[in-house]
């Protein structure tokens, strides 16, 4: 009995040895086809959204129509200009966020995409933060949102969205008879 499982199982263990090395070209499904077409255009996407970053950093995020600003040029704040610093400059951390995440898209290393991940986290977080800031009421006092902070808080979650969907192919390692 032992002697007939035995070579039983040496016939199952050659048939599948035998059909390791067959080559079948399976077409791909419908939906996957899709799936790899849309992580090619989120890759673009997130290029898209990083030089939008930038550009709304220079764009108007709100006007301060508020009595102790005197000059009428000076009540509208971008990304890189507040009343006497006030609220700083948030336009260089996003730029620089931006610049970080264009270059880590562009590297085609695993590690270059698990950063920035990373940064494009940080990115939101900080723009959340900015936006909070730049569009709070203070003294009974709301200002004006302009179309510059709705646009830098949407490139920095798109930015988010590319980099959590890297387009990247991986190599896969097989182990050859030759091993």
């Amino acid at each position: 009995m032992a002697e007939w499982l035995g070579k039983a199982l040496q016939k199952l263990l050659h048939q599948f040895e035998s059909g390791r090395n067959l080559l079948i070209i399976i077409p791909l499904p419908l939906e996957r086809e899709f799936f790899i077409m849309t992580l090619k255009f989120l890759h673009w996407l997130g290029i898209i959204a990083c030089f939008s970053l930038v550009i709304s950093c220079f764009l108007p995020w709100a006007y301060y129509a508020d009595a102790h600003i005197v000059n009428e040029a000076d009540r509208t704040f971008t990304g890189f200009y507040s009343f006497q610093n006030n609220y700083g400059k948030p336009g260089k951390m996003l730029v620089l966020t931006a610049v970080i995440s264009f270059i880590l898209i562009l590297l085609p290393k695993i590690w270059a995409k698990r950063t920035n991940l990373f940064v494009c986290a940080l990115g939101v977080g900080y723009a959340i933060k900015t936006y909070i800031l730049f569009v709070s009421c203070y003294n009974a006092y709301c200002p004006e949102k302009k179309m510059g902070i709705y646009f830098m808080l949407l490139a920095t979650i798109v930015m988010l969205i590319c980099s959590a969907f890297p387009s990247l192919a991986l190599q896969t390692i097989t182990k050859t008879d030759k091993d």
